[in-house]
């Protein structure tokens, strides 16, 4: 807890875009699995997306076509781009890493989908 920070939420529209960040320790960066959660009210912590260090990539398919997952090992950062939002993507997202089965959180940032 603590070394993983996220930003970017927010109130958006249905249909807008919105970008998350997660910066990450480089020590950890450089070797974890790093991935998106999240967590609607009332519903478990699903997978949104994930992506290991080599770029191969995987997304709920709630959301593929939607969102892009990418990382910037210059910033230590990982993105969560998330286009053509709906009422349904609103939630609590946390950031995830892995490094050798240990997974670390974000403190969660919340977006909203609402006209």
């Amino acid at each position: 807890q603590g070394q993983l920070v996220e930003s970017g939420g927010g109130l958006v529209q249905p249909g807008g875009s919105l970008r998350l960040s997660c910066a990450a320790p480089g020590s950890i960066f450089r070797i974890a699995v790093m991935g998106w959660f999240r967590q609607a009210p009332g519903k478990q912590r699903e997978l949104v997306a994930r992506i290991w260090t080599g770029g191969r990539t995987v997304y709920v398919d709630s959301v593929k076509g939607r969102f892009t997952i990418s990382r910037d090992s210059a910033k230590n950062t990982v993105y969560l781009q998330m286009n053509s939002l709906k009422s349904e993507d609103t939630a609590v997202y946390y950031c995830n890493s892995v490094v050798n089965d240990i997974n670390s959180w974000g403190q969660g940032t919340q977006v909203t989908v609402s006209s």
